[in-house]
Order: C-alpha cells, then sequence, then structure tokens
C-alpha cells in the first residue's frame, strides 16, 4: 500500500441523500427541449417521446472529449439530436440549473468515455434515470459518484427535494457497488477497502459447470489483494468481486484525465503497480488537425487536443510506460503534416501481447477485439484505469451469458461483419437485452473464420452492448501466434487447456442462425441495429464517400478484401469514379508492412483510393474521410454509425467486400462472390 493512503480520510456519503434541482427530459422534441434549457419545468409524464439509444457520443461528441478536467461541464448533450435538430448549446444544461436528467431505453450505449458522465456531473448533474442505462456508462457514473437508477419515481421525489433513502440506489446491488455508491466513488472506496474500513465479500460459489468467460474471471478473481490471492474454483452470475488483470491500457483521450487523478488523488511522485503490463497509446487524435474545421481550430480545440499529447507523453516517460506513439510528421511545408500512429490499441494488443486465458482491460469499448484468441477482454472507464494503476484489478459483477451459435457454412463474399449485422438486429439484442452480458461466439461458421475475422465480432461486441465477446480458442489461434509473433506451439497450445465452456454451462439465452441463409447486408444510418439485406436497399444509393479501415476493418484479412474487390476492377478497366473519396487505413505498421509485401499499396492508388496511416480517425470525426454536411453519403466499414459518429452526413455500415465494391460503382452495392480468394489470416 502506498504510505499516504493510510492515513487519508475517507467516510461515506449522507444517507438519505437530498437532490436540489431541476430535471431535464432528453425528449425528441427539439422544441421541447428548448423550453426546459428557457426554465420551463414539463410535467411528467409528459407525453413526450424520451429519446432512446443516446451514446456517449451525443452526450459528449468526440472533439469534446479534448477537454479532461472540470471544463467539460460546458458541454453535456451538444451532440443530442432531437428530431433532426441539435438543441442543447454550449453552457445550456450548466446555466439550466438541472440536477436530474432522465431519458428512454440505452442510455450511454456506444464509446466507453469517461467524459460523458464526467461532464455531466460537472454541469450539476447528481442523478441519471433511464429505462435502461449501457454497463460501462452505468460502472463510470458509479465510480465518479453519480447516481443512476431506473425508477422514474424518483421524478418528483427530486423536484420536491425530498430525501431520499440511498438503499433505493443500492438496492439489489452486490456489496462491492454498494460501497462504491455508499462511498461516493471508486477511488475513495478502494481508499476504505486498503484501510480495511471497505471488505469485499468472499465469493463462495462451489465447483460447477462454467463457460469459457465464467472460468477465466474465476481464475484471475483476487481472494485477498494484500496476501496478492489469486483465483477460485468457480464463479456465477451476480457474484461480485475483483479480477486481477493481465494487460490494462488507455489512449490519449483517457490516459491524462487518468493520470491527473493519479497525481492529486494518490500523488505525483508515486509510481504506478508493474508499469510493464501497461501500454499507452496515440492513436485517437494523430489526424485530427486534417479533419478539425477552422472553425473549431479558431476556438482552440486544436491545441486543447495537442495538450492530451503531451500529458500522455510526459506520464509515460515518468512512469516508464510503454507508449505507442504516432509517426513522426511528414514534411511539407514549414510545420509539416501528420503521419498517424504505430498502431491503434486494439490492434496491437492482439498483434503483439494477448494471449488465451487472458484478462485485459482498456479505456475503450472495443477492447473485447482481442476475444478473438480466447481473452477475457473488456473496456472500462478513467476511474477505473486510474484505480488499476493503484491495484492491478478492477471490480466486476459476474454478468450472465450468452451464446451466440452460427450454424452452417457461409456463402463465399459474406463476412464476420455480415454475421455481426445480422447479430445487431436481432430483437433479442436490438432490444437491449443483451447489455452488460458476456457472449460467447460459437458454431461451424465461426469456427471456420480466421482470427481477424473473429476479432471483426469480438470487437463489435461493443455495439451488442454486451460486456464482453469471446471465442473458443483452437489449433488456428496457435498458428495465429506463431505467424504473428514466432510464438512456439509448444509453448502456447498448452495455454488452450480447459479454456471452452462445458457441455452443461448456464446460458441466459442461445441466440441462432444458419450462415447459409445470409446476403451481403448494410446497416441503414443512426444505428448499427438497423441491418437489412443489400437486395432489400429498393434502389441505388449513391455515395459519396468510402471509408475502409479502422480497428474493426483495418486487419490483413481485411486488406485482403479490399484488395481483391480492387484488383478486380482494374482487371475490369474499373476505377473509383470521380465524385467519390475512397480511403483506405490500416490498423498498425505491421498491417501497412504486410500490404507493402502482397503489393496492395499500388493497388490502392491504382484504383484511387487513398492509403492512411494507422490512427482511429474517421471512425471518431477525426481524420480523413468524415463528412461535413448531412447530405453526405459514405459507405463503412467501421463499426458504428451513431448519429454525428464521423461527421453529420448519412453513414452506411457495411463488410470490406461491400465497401469496396461501392467506392468502385459509386453506390451501395455487394461484390460478385464468384471471384473472391480464399484468405487465411
Amino acid at each position: 500500500m502506498i504510505p499516504s493512503l493510510k492515513q487519508r480520510p475517507v467516510a461515506k456519503r449522507p444517507d438519505p441523500v437530498r437532490l436540489s434541482g431541476r430535471v431535464l427530459f432528453l425528449v425528441d422534441d427539439p422544441a421541447l427541449v428548448a423550453r426546459q434549457l428557457a426554465g420551463e419545468d414539463l410535467p411528467w409524464p409528459s407525453g413526450a417521446r424520451l429519446r432512446d439509444n443516446i451514446s456517449t457520443d451525443e452526450i459528449t461528441p468526440a472533439y469534446i472529449c479534448y477537454y479532461y478536467d472540470e471544463r467539460l461541464g460546458e458541454f453535456p448533450y451538444l451532440g443530442l439530436r432531437a428530431g433532426n435538430e441539435f438543441p442543447i448549446g454550449r453552457g445550456a444544461v450548466k446555466a439550466g440549473g438541472f440536477a436530474c436528467s432522465v431519458a428512454g431505453k440505452r442510455r450511454g450505449k456506444g464509446s466507453s468515455r469517461e467524459q460523458s458522465p464526467y461532464a455531466e456531473m460537472c454541469a450539476g448533474i447528481q442523478l441519471v434515470i433511464a429505462e435502461s442505462i449501457e454497463r460501462i456508462y452505468g460502472e463510470n457514473c458509479q465510480n465518479l459518484g453519480v447516481l443512476t437508477s431506473t425508477d422514474f419515481s424518483l421524478i418528483e421525489k427530486v423536484r420536491r427535494n425530498e430525501p431520499i433513502p440511498l438503499s433505493v440506489f443500492t438496492q439489489g446491488e452486490g456489496g462491492i457497488t454498494r460501497g462504491i455508491i455508499e462511498y461516493g466513488g471508486l477511488f475513495q472506496y478502494n481508499v476504505a477497502r486498503l484501510q480495511g474500513k471497505a471488505q469485499v465479500p468472499a465469493v463462495t460459489t462451489a465447483e460447477r459447470p462454467m463457460t469459457l468467460a465464467e472460468k477465466i474471471l474465476a481464475r484471475h478473481w483476487v481472494r485477498d489483494l494484500s496476501r496478492d490471492q489469486v483465483g477460485v474454483p468457480a464463479v456465477r452470475r451476480g457474484d461480485e468481486g475483483f479480477v486481477r488483470t493481465d494487460i490494462r491500457f488507455s489512449h490519449e483521450y483517457v490516459t491524462p484525465m487518468a493520470a491527473i487523478f493519479w497525481e492529486q488523488y494518490v500523488g505525483k511522485n508515486e509510481k504506478i503497480v508493474d508499469p510493464g503490463s501497461v501500454f499507452f497509446f496515440r492513436d485517437h487524435l494523430t489526424y485530427l488537425e486534417l479533419a478539425m474545421t477552422d472553425e473549431r481550430k479558431a476556438q482552440g480545440l486544436l491545441d486543447v487536443a495537442i495538450e492530451l499529447k503531451e500529458k500522455q507523453e510526459a506520464f509515460a516517460q515518468a512512469q516508464g510506460v510503454k507508449l505507442y506513439g504516432e509517426l513522426p510528421r511528414r514534411m511539407l511545408g514549414r510545420m509539416g503534416v501528420p503521419s498517424g500512429s504505430e498502431a491503434i490499441c486494439h490492434s496491437k494488443i492482439l498483434e503483439a501481447h494477448a494471449l488465451p486465458g487472458h484478462l485485459i482491460i482498456g479505456s475503450d469499448s472495443h477492447t473485447p477485439h482481442a476475444g478473438a484468441i480466447g481473452s477475457v477482454a473488456f473496456g472500462v472507464g478513467t476511474t477505473a484505469i486510474f484505480n488499476s494503476w493503484l491495484t492491478k484489478d478492477v471490480r466486476i459483477k459476474v454478468p450472465p451469458s450468452v451464446l451466440v451459435r452460427i450454424n452452417g457454412r457461409k456463402p463465399a463474399g459474406i463476412t464476420a461483419k455480415d454475421f455481426m449485422l445480422q447479430v445487431l438486429r436481432h430483437p433479442y439484442v436490438k432490444d437491449g437485452h443483451a447489455i452488460g452480458k458476456l457472449v460467447e461466439y460459437a458454431g461451424e461458421a465461426v469456427e471456420a473464420l480466421s482470427v481477424d475475422e473473429r476479432a471483426t465480432m469480438t470487437n463489435m461486441a461493443a455495439e451488442v452492448g454486451a460486456f464482453t465477446g469471446i471465442i473458443r480458442p483452437d489449433e488456428k489461434v496457435v498458428e495465429y501466434l506463431a505467424r504473428e509473433r514466432g510464438l512456439d506451439p509448444a509453448v502456447t497450445r498448452p495455454l488452450l487447456e480447459g479454456l471452452w465452456s462445458d457441455p452443461d454451462a448456464e446460458w441466459e439465452t442461445v441466440i441462432e442462425f444458419d450462415a447459409a441463409e445470409l446476403e451481403p447486408m448494410v446497416a441503414l444510418p443512426g444505428d448499427p441495429g438497423n441491418g437489412i439485406f443489400i437486395s432489400e436497399l429498393g434502389g441505388p444509393v449513391k455515395i459519396d464517400i468510402a471509408y475502409a479501415g479502422s480497428c474493426t476493418a483495418g486487419k490483413k484479412s481485411d486488406m485482403d478484401m479490399y484488395a481483391a474487390v480492387f484488383q478486380d476492377a482494374l482487371e475490369q478497366g474499373k476505377r473509383v469514379p470521380a465524385g467519390v473519396q475512397c480511403y483506405v487505413q490500416c490498423g498498425s505498421q505491421e498491417v501497412k508492412r504486410y500490404c507493402e509485401e502482397m503489393g496492395y499499396l499500388e493497388v490502392f492508388e491504382k484504383v484511387g483510393a487513398v492509403f492512411i496511416e494507422p490512427s482511429c480517425g474517421a471512425c471518431i470525426n477525426a481524420g480523413p474521410g468524415v463528412s461535413y454536411d448531412r447530405d453526405t453519403v459514405t459507405i463503412s466499414a467501421i463499426n458504428r454509425n451513431f448519429p454525428g459518429r464521423s461527421g453529420p452526413g448519412q453513414l452506411y455500415l457495411a463488410s470490406p467486400y461491400t465497401t469496396a465494391a461501392s467506392a468502385v460503382a459509386g453506390y451501395i452495392t455487394a461484390w460478385d462472390p464468384g471471384l473472391v480468394p480464399a484468405t487465411g489470416r
């Protein structure tokens, strides 16, 4: 224990609690939102439809996350779409005196950015109410001390400033979550835990059949932090505790805020625990200056974003942490231009660090990417990352398990992305029932996928709303680790022992479909769950931008697919037509080297596609490929298309094959699968 923490005063928050302030209803009617901001208090129920599916991109658009301190309180809900308008401006929520914010289903879906609840908190919001709340967002609220509830009867209690028993917010929660709520946040709870004032309830689950993910959690379960005792015979849904991490990583959107928390609460000169298992990434904003408008640059936002880079670099150096940074600027004029990153965090963790059976946390909702090789990997917020530097563990309540079994053999030209668009439109998923669940993908069609393609599925567990996504590791994983990292199969094959779901494991739900019945799919603008077959589009949809890349679609197998389509086009004398911008962006320098070896860079150039070095880029509205008006239509291989995600335009999600084929055609179309070569990455 860090000595200074032994003496740190720590106490529970008052019980009952009183919340003084107004209630803001996030409704789909922009006029009603504006009237509330002007001072009118709506009755409840008001008859107005609450907004469902409010993503963290809407609560704090990506460019707002350049701020990492109390200034965020000026910006909550700046990206909120009501009807076809964005009715909430800078400072409006803070000036309105709101203490409670109310929404519909799946509040806080999408990115794991803790800036969202932190912005709400800094604007005065003390309680968020919704019909359902996404896991990471909800945990981030709890970690910061923001109260959450699905009980709409609290609305009038807040308005009347009535005392509310703390048990209203802790009822049904496990001992740890209850303690975090009672102590007013995760750090305060961990200090109480280290001082012996807060006791973690022991897990007493007897040996039982378990799912793959449950087995990994049991292996990593912290029995006693002070004695370094880890591992229990079994866990089951509802068990709550802490799990020891093998890898902790964060990127420049999160590291600076976590670093400030560390310096403020722990001490600037104190060292984080086991820095060799911590990785920092400069991957999200390396191309920002090419995408940021002159207006936002004039507002000083580029300068604020550069602060993120500088703070992360300084903290990494001070702590001795490996930083995957940005490439040297390419000289073009006096200042030069950005050249991208060494790697996108998810890509590099899978390529170079994750192993079967690992437990991995990252500051990004797409951390489950590494589940492709049988790791339990999940996204956490800034406060959880910061606390893990202190304890090397992270809190967890074992979620229910869901099995997605994809049977049969997929037709040629159908990809893992098509699988996921089908999963995402399934009513169980689209209605939010998979939120926070352990999702395992299985079945003949999944087993036939390459590791890269499996990573597309586990990556998009984030869009499912799942706690994580995982696939049983097999001989393909052993071969992948040998090919990509040079690891001896005699060393890696034993890691697979026991890494499978027991025959009698408990599944809350089993979702099944036949891969043979699938056609190429797209997700209509607005949500990844808006999937339809391309044949159901009803006519050609002209495109302006085709974006082929991101962590989901910037792997070696994705490059194989883009190159196959583009090479076929060149052989037919076709190129990307005038009026269509086409970008191909890889996920790491390792993937770029692969493209060089395969001759793909020449193919991309000849067909008229612009190749971009690794970065999150357009996927987070921060690089080439973003839209700048509502009429722009984009076809993209990225993972999500929430409003404003890649600019204000209309964004369709599709597979790498469809994205490349549409780029050449100038409208959304599937590619003739008869010419698709087999890929084995």
